[in-house]
């Protein structure tokens, strides 16, 4: 089996990549960011610690981060199995990556960040479900955002019978943020004619 073990030997193989795909991160959180991740009710957590790395999959029954400023989410710890896994490493290495995903929409968001814990009642005692409190508050500082291209979900037909949420903004939306040359209604009419013909 042949390894590919350096930088050169990896980009020979890959075209070099698309500029939107560039323009397309930003630094806080947009007011389309915003919206969509506060649309988003699941995400997944990634995390590295001192024995490795943890993807732990976070959900609700509303939006699954608090937004409080353009830099800060919260992410109330529900009760899970106790393993404790991502909360460990946080406390060994604060860098995060989230993705969050709305049923519906083909678009990925992405943030990476860092990350502490909280057990304040100022913050954890804001969260309730059925009379029930997190035990703490990953409080969240956000480095970059941008939305993954749409092709994983596409391939995988995860969401090919339902329609995304009225309103919910587009792939087009965000690029225009960055962008403000760029024409989020025809990015959006032809993407998926483009990803098409650049799925596999």
């Amino acid at each position: 089996m042949r390894i590919i073990d350096d930088l050169a030997a990896l980009a020979a193989l890959y075209d070099d990549p698309s500029p939107l795909s560039l323009t397309k991160v930003a630094k806080s959180l947009t007011p389309h960011y915003r919206d969509w991740i506060a649309a988003s009710r699941f995400c997944i957590l990634s995390t590295v610690g001192p024995d490795g790395t943890d993807a732990s999959p976070r959900g609700d029954d509303g939006p699954v981060v608090r937004i409080i400023d353009d830099q800060t989410l919260w992410l109330p710890d529900w009760r899970g199995n106790n393993r404790l896994d991502c909360c460990r490493n946080i406390l060994a290495d604060g860098r995060v990556s989230l993705l969050f995903m709305v049923a519906g929409s083909s678009n990925v968001v992405r943030i990476n960040a860092r990350a502490v814990l909280s057990d304040d009642p100022a913050l954890t005692q804001t969260f309730t479900q059925g009379g029930h409190y997190p035990k703490l508050v990953i409080v969240i500082t956000l480095s970059e955002v941008y939305f993954q291209c749409a092709k994983a979900i596409m391939r995988a037909g995860l969401w090919s019978d339902m329609p995304p949420p009225a309103g919910l903004p587009t792939a087009g939306q965000f690029l225009a943020e960055m962008d403000r040359d760029l024409d989020a209604q025809t990015y959006d009419l032809r993407y998926p004619t483009d990803a098409a013909q650049r799925m596999w």
